[in-house]
C-alpha cells in the first residue's frame, strides 16, 4: 500500500488542477457533485495503476472524458491519461496505451469541434490538437524506451550473475584440480616414505621378539606413530580426493595421541572437564591444537613433562597444554609454521589463542572457541 500512496498523492494533485482550472475558465461551468465523483474515480484509479494498468487506463480515460464533456476544463484532463498511458505503455501494455491515446484524443477533439466550434478560432483548435498528439506520442514512446531500458538492466545484472557463478564453478573447478594434485604427490611421496618407516619398524620389533627380547620403547613408539601416520595421512587423502572439508579426527582422539606421545617418551597428564556435542570444525581444529602443542613439546622442549586440560562449557571450549621444559621469557620463542597454522585455525573460527613462555619455565598454549551455547 504504500508503494501506491505517491499515485494517489499525485491523482489527487491533477484532481485538484483539474477543477481549480475548470473553475478560472472563461466559459466556466458550474462544478456539480458527479464532476467531484468523477475526480474520485480518476485519484483511485491512479491509486491503483501500478498493479492493474490496465483497467486504471480504461478507468482514467473514461473519466477524464466525462469530465471533459461536462466541464471543457482544457488540456488539464489529458494530464491524468498521459500518466497511465506511460505507466501501460512502460509495462508492457503498449496496444492498450495506443488504443487509450487514440480514443481520448478523437473523443477529445469531437467535442472541441463538434459541441463549441464557434467558441474557439481554428488555429487554437489546430495547436490544441498539434500539442495533445505530441504528448501522447511522447508518453508513449517513453513507456516503451523506459521498458527497453528495464529490460537491458536486467539482462546486464542476468549476465553478471551468470559470470559471477562462471568464475565460481572454475574457481572450484580448479581447486578440485589442485587438491587432486596435492593427493597425487602426498601418495607419492609421503605415504611411500611413511609406509618404510612402518615396515622397518614393525621388522625390528619382529626380529626382537625373535630373539627374546623384549622392544624398547623407542622402537614401539616408532611403530606406532608411524601407524597413526598412515591412518591420518589416508584420512587427509581420502578428504584431498572428495568435496568435503570434514576432518574424522576430533578431540575424542585425544586419549589416543597421548598415548603416542608418552609412548614417544614424554609424559603426559590428560584433565577433561565437562562434555558436550561440538560442531564438527570446532572439534577438529581443538584436536589440531592439542596435535600441534604435543608436538612441539616433543621436539623442543626437551626432558619435560606436558599437561593437557580440555573444558566443555556452555558458550566456549577451552584447549590448554602446558609443559615444563626448557623455554624461558628471557629467550623468546620464534612462532614457526606449526604455531602461525594452529593461530589461523583458532582466529578463523572466532576464537583466540594465547602462546608464551611460563614465568617458572616451559610454555604455554591455550585456545579458546566460542560456542552457540548449550547442546
Amino acid at each position: 500500500m504504500r508503494r501506491d500512496l505517491p499515485y494517489a498523492l499525485g491523482g489527487l494533485a491533477l484532481g485538484g488542477l483539474l477543477l481549480g482550472n475548470a473553475a478560472l475558465a472563461p466559459d466556466a461551468r458550474p462544478i456539480r457533485a458527479l464532476d467531484v465523483a468523477l475526480v474520485l474515480v480518476m485519484v483511485a484509479a491512479l491509486a491503483v495503476c501500478r498493479r492493474f494498468p490496465v483497467p486504471a487506463l480504461v478507468v482514467v480515460t473514461a473519466a477524464m472524458l466525462a469530465v471533459h464533456f461536462r466541464l471543457h476544463p482544457g488540456p488539464a484532463a489529458a494530464f491524468p491519461v498521459l500518466g497511465t498511458v506511460y505507466l501501460a505503455a512502460w509495462r508492457g501494455h503498449r496496444a492498450a496505451a495506443a488504443l487509450a491515446s487514440l480514443v481520448f484524443l478523437g473523443c477529445f477533439l469531437f467535442r472541441d469541434f463538434a459541441v463549441a466550434p464557434a467558441d474557439q478560432p481554428a488555429q487554437q483548435v489546430a495547436e490544441r490538437t498539434s500539442l495533445l498528439l505530441g504528448w501522447f506520442v511522447a508518453a508513449n514512446v517513453a513507456g516503451l524506451v523506459a521498458r527497453q531500458r528495464r529490460a537491458y538492466l536486467e539482462q546486464v545484472e542476468q549476465r553478471a550473475v551468470e559470470a559471477e557463478r562462471t568464475r565460481e564453478e572454475m574457481a572450484l573447478r580448479r581447486a578440485g584440480e589442485e587438491r587432486l594434485r596435492i593427493a597425487r604427490d602426498l601418495h607419492d611421496s609421503l605415504t611411500h616414505s611413511i609406509s618404510v618407516i612402518k615396515v622397518q619398524a614393525g621388522i625390528a620389533v619382529h626380529l626382537a621378539r625373535k630373539q627374546g627380547k623384549e622392544p624398547s620403547a623407542t622402537l614401539l613408539a616408532i611403530q606406532e606413530a608411524s601407524g597413526a601416520a598412515m591412518r591420518e595421512l589416508r584420512a587427509t587423502l581420502g578428504v584431498l580426493r572428495s568435496a568435503s572439508d570434514v576432518d574424522p579426527v576430533g578431540l575424542a582422539g585425544v586419549d589416543g595421541l597421548a598415548e603416542r606421545t608418552r609412548a614417544a617418551g614424554v609424559p603426559v597428564q590428560l584433565t577433561v572437564t565437562g562434555q558436550r556435542e561440538l560442531p564438527a570444525e570446532v572439534d577438529q581444529a581443538g584436536y589440531r591444537v592439542v596435535q600441534e602443542a604435543l608436538t612441539n613439546v616433543a621436539r623442543h622442549a626437551g626432558p619435560a613433562t606436558a599437561r593437557v586440560d580440555i573444558e566443555y562449557a556452555p558458550e566456549r571450549l577451552t584447549v590448554c597444554v602446558t609443559d615444563d621444559g626448557r623455554a624461558s621469557p628471557s629467550r623468546p620463542v620464534t612462532p614457526g609454521v606449526g604455531l602461525r597454522g594452529m593461530r589461523e585455525r583458532v582466529t578463523g573460527l572466532g576464537g583466540t589463542l594465547h602462546t608464551a613462555a611460563r614465568d617458572g619455565g616451559g610454555f604455554a598454549v591455550r585456545a579458546t572457541f566460542p560456542l552457540d551455547g548449550p547442546s
